[in-house]
């Protein structure tokens, strides 16, 4: 009995020996797969944020700039390059796609452009004699003044002051007639569209400075009422001068058959409660029907026995452009009244 409670003893010291190890075991399998978990956390963390800058720089990056591009365009900015051209992925179709709506824009542009050149110099021909008249002003004073000067010169004793004072004149009429040329040159200059911050009031009075000899000639009284501290605008001076002839040219033209009644054109500008600067022009002649007043801007369509019907539609395309809106109505007591409002720089 005495062996079989011996061995028994050896077995429990035994048991509890096995025991204690398992626990120490677990205790240090435990502690391994905690050690691994959180090692395999840290690693898949590390793992996902270089995947995630990795498809950061790779297409959200792009997807960004690409974004900025096409906000670009809408503000017709057709300058911006277009990122990811030339990948072959997803990204790269999508610029690709971005570059043909660019390149759709300038070719419209240009089209746009070719256009309201040719309406251009078709209204500026219709000034050719007036322009010549205007030119020819101060080319005839600079003669006379000239002629003036040397019979001063030729006197006993020369007067030197009155050379002096002419040849001042004569400066002053090369320097108009220079201003002249420079204004019609600008007229027929063509190209892309450019644009800039500029006085809509002094645009305004280089056209009525070019159209004065016609609006004389056709026995027209032109008024003009200019806001003083206007906001700037921004656009394409040209085009939008070429808007303000066109709308001057056709006021005198309205009114060439009036057999009584004074003729008379308005011209003013003032701020528009929204932010807009707003350009009015207003003449005395028969006015426009109205239940026409819309159909006047549609390509081909006009009254005159000659009109091609195209200069109001390219107007109303020239102030779209610029983000603004060009309407008629009519003016009280008798004719017609084209205004058009452009948004401030």
């Amino acid at each position: 009995m005495d062996l079989v409670r011996a061995k028994l003893s050896e077995v429990d010291g035994i048991e509890r020996d096995l025991l204690g190890k398992r626990s120490a075991v677990q205790e240090q399998a435990y502690r391994t797969a905690y050690t691994i978990t959180v090692a395999g956390g840290a690693i898949t963390l590390v793992i996902a944020l270089v995947m995630g800058g990795l498809l950061t720089r790779s297409i959200a990056v792009p997807i960004t700039r690409m974004t900025k591009a096409m906000e670009a365009l809408a503000k017709g900015d057709t300058s911006v390059e277009v990122p990811g051209v030339g990948r072959a992925d997803e990204i790269g179709s999508m610029a690709a796609a971005v570059e043909i709506f660019r390149d759709s824009i300038i070719e419209r542009q240009r089209a746009q452009a070719e256009l309201a050149h040719v309406n251009r110099v078709a209204t500026m021909g219709q000034l050719t004699a007036s322009i010549a008249h205007e030119i020819n002003q101060p080319i005839t004073g600079v003669a006379i003044n000239a002629d003036a000067a040397l019979n001063f010169l030729d006197a006993n004793p020369p007067d030197v002051k009155q050379t002096r004072q002419i040849l001042t004149q004569i400066g002053d009429d090369a320097r108009r007639a220079g201003l002249i040329l420079h204004r019609i040159r600008a007229m027929f200059k063509r190209g892309l569209p450019r644009r800039d911050r500029f006085d809509v009031n002094e645009a305004i009075l280089d056209v009525i400075a070019l159209t004065q000899s016609e609006v004389v000639r056709h026995g027209v009284l032109l008024w003009t009422q200019l806001a003083e501290d206007l906001p700037p605008i921004e656009g394409e001076r040209i085009q939008l001068q070429q808007v303000v002839m066109n709308l001057i040219v056709n006021a005198v033209e309205a009114m060439t058959a009036l057999d009584h009644g004074a003729r008379e054109v308005h011209i003013c500008t003032k701020a528009d409660p929204t932010g807009s600067v707003l350009v009015a022009v207003r003449d005395s002649g028969p006015g426009l029907d109205p239940t026409s007043l819309d159909r006047v801007f549609q390509p081909f369509y006009t009254t005159k026995p000659d009109g091609m019907g195209m200069g109001l539609a390219i107007c109303r395309s020239i102030i779209e452009a610029h983000g603004g809106q060009l309407w008629a109505t009519s003016n009280e007591p008798r004719g017609a009244a084209f205004q058009f409002a452009i948004p401030r720089s």
